[in-house]
């Protein structure tokens, strides 16, 4: 398993599983501009497939708590920073494609950002590698809202 970039800027993630959906598949934009080229990603969302395989928060927290999932934040740094759920892990979006390695292909993933936009990109990159990947609806927003808890206990939802 493993990625690269071509020339068209496109990042290439190479599935884990054996299988029909085994093999490379498209994660456009990462490596031409990270997640300022995703500002506007939500408009396309339509279009995606597996829409269906998101979770919301209070789902995300009840598998978080069971240790049924791998969470993965793919905001910038400094979002982080201020406000982010417990248990999960920083690999910015522009950072993702070559960390694919270090997420497990066994066990599901959900991603988050701040509103649901990037990491719907990237589930979606990822469902198409061949993982079980899902997105976390309405994002950390969504999470804030549903008074969920955030770390460090004054954690807030930072602007991206």
């Amino acid at each position: 398993m493993g990625s690269y970039a071509t020339r068209s800027g496109e990042v290439r993630i190479r599935g884990a599983r054996t299988g029909a959906r085994n093999g490379a598949r498209d994660f456009r934009g990462a490596a031409r501009g990270g997640a300022r080229d995703f500002r506007g990603a939500a408009r396309g969302l339509a279009t995606f497939s597996d829409v269906d395989s998101d979770y919301t928060p209070q789902q995300v927290a009840e598998l978080l708590a069971r240790g049924g999932i791998q969470l993965v934040d793919v905001r910038q740094p400094h979002e982080h920073e201020a406000g982010r759920i417990a248990g999960g892990r920083l690999i910015e979006l522009a950072q993702l494609a070559g960390q694919a390695e270090t997420i497990d292909p066994e066990k599901p993933v959900v991603f988050y950002c701040r509103s649901g936009a990037r990491s719907a990109i990237a589930a979606e990159a990822f469902r198409r590698a061949g993982y079980d990947a899902h997105n976390m609806v309405g994002g950390l927003l969504d999470w804030e809202a549903a008074r969920l808890p955030l770390e460090p206990d004054d954690g807030y939802v930072a602007d991206a």
